[in-house]
């Protein structure tokens, strides 16, 4: 079938072109090239001349590959981060064989059971005194922070100039009383004499009655009067109703002193110290009024001993809380608001204790895995009620005789199939 590329006009070659192109015409048959025949070579100019259309089309195809082999690249690259690094955990069980796993057998100890809590050194009866007199200018203080007083001791002074001088007055007045009372008396006494012998009419010695009595009656008002300023001229001197210790002072020179005011001292009644602190519901319960307990002040080496003295009747319902008290000796060291740290000892048992890489923790709860005797893993709930320096205490949940996985027990999976591993003894005996 002949082809042309027009099929009603064929333009002919130019006479002055030396390149050697092939025309097809409508009345020209296409001459297939023998194989064996040499390609003649076109010249540069002819290739550029006539392959013009086809290079364009080749680029167009280049830079589509290009962008094919971006975009693939980029989506492999995309597929390495994301889908490739979220890798699942893999378990023993998933490496192809059975996992050898070491285990322990616990036993049972002799462990001693306590409880800890926090709290705060203070003074068992910490008294505040203050001015319980009439409003009056400090003029002494005779005490400091840290002093031991005995009952009665002084501690400050009040103004006493104005009580001074009511208290002479009244002094002055009761013997101005007591004069006339015993003038009356005396009065009544001879009208009493001469009744008989009628000098005196009854109306003068009822009136000299009544005198003697309401003369009498007024010394008793003058003494009441002189007894109260001298109780108020006493409390211008601010005493201390115990012995102790002076834990605080705020009395200065100068200062007024107002009735019913902020306290000017406040005494440590007897030496006694404890410690006040509150323990968590379940723990109050195992605590009980005479335990040994220790104490641990910060920065100080040495522990204090004391027992527990009391135990609050109440139980916070917010916190869960209750009260402890720790009676503690008296000592220098303990001073009123300091941090302390209280160790109660609640009873010895035997437990069974685990190492600590045995013990796991979730959601749940506590647990151990155990190997049955089937040498399948299980999973065991425990309660642990404390640490000791060789493990942790198993309150609940193991007796002792059980198979516990040691080590690496989050990489297995309960009911899962292991090998125990023979105790490190039975392998030297092997070896040798």
């Amino acid at each position: 079938m002949p082809v042309g590329t027009n099929p009603d006009h064929i333009v002919s070659p130019p006479e002055n072109q030396d390149d050697h192109v092939t025309w097809i015409g409508r009345d020209r048959p296409f001459e297939r090239v023998p194989v064996s025949a040499p390609i003649p070579e076109a010249p540069a100019t002819s290739v550029r001349a006539a392959g013009a259309p086809l290079s364009g089309a080749s680029n167009r195809w280049k830079w589509t590959l290009g962008a094919i082999a971006a975009l693939l690249l980029i989506a492999l690259v995309a597929w390495k981060l994301l889908a490739g690094g979220a890798k699942p955990t893999e378990t023993l069980a998933d490496r192809g064989g059975v996992p050898l796993v070491s285990v322990i057998v616990p036993g049972e100890q002799a462990v001693t059971s306590s409880v800890s809590f926090t709290g705060a050194i203070a003074a068992r009866y910490d008294m505040p005194i203050a001015n319980e007199g009439d409003t009056g200018r400090i003029v002494a203080v005779y005490v400091e922070a840290g002093d031991h007083v005995k009952r009665g001791q002084a501690l400050a002074k009040i103004d006493d100039s104005v009580m001074v001088q009511q208290v002479n007055r009244l002094s002055a007045s009761l013997e101005q009383a007591q004069a006339q009372a015993a003038l009356s008396a005396a009065e009544y006494r001879r009208a009493q004499g001469v009744e008989a012998a009628g000098a005196l009419s009854a109306e003068d010695i009822e009136k000299r009655r009544a005198t003697a009595v309401t003369d009498a009656a007024n010394v008793k008002v003058v003494a009441a009067q002189l007894a109260e300023a001298q109780a108020r001229l006493a409390r211008t001197r601010i005493t201390t109703p115990v012995d102790g210790t002076v834990l605080t002072r705020h009395a200065e020179v100068g200062q007024i002193a107002n009735p019913g005011g902020d306290a000017l001292f406040r005494v440590e009644s007897g030496g006694e110290i404890e410690m006040r602190g509150q323990i968590a519901e379940q723990d109050l319960a195992q605590v009980k009024v005479g335990q040994a307990a220790t104490v641990y002040l910060t920065g100080i080496a040495r522990p204090f001993t004391g027992e527990v003295r009391l135990l609050g009747a109440v139980i916070d319902p917010q916190t869960r809380l209750g009260d402890i008290r720790i009676r503690l000796p008296g000592d220098p060291a303990l001073r009123p608001g300091a941090f302390a740290r209280a160790v109660v000892t609640v009873g010895q048992a035997r437990r069974p204790v685990l190492p600590q890489t045995a013990v796991m923790a979730d959601s749940n709860g506590s647990y151990v895995l155990i190997v049955n005797s089937a040498d399948k893993v299980e999973r065991h709930a425990v309660r642990v009620s404390g640490t000791t320096d060789t493990g942790v205490i198993i309150a609940d949940g193991l007796t002792g005789t059980e198979r516990v996985v040691a080590t690496a027990g989050g990489f297995l999976r309960d009911g899962e199939k292991v090998k125990v591993a023979p105790p490190s003894g039975a392998k030297a005996a092997a070896s040798t």
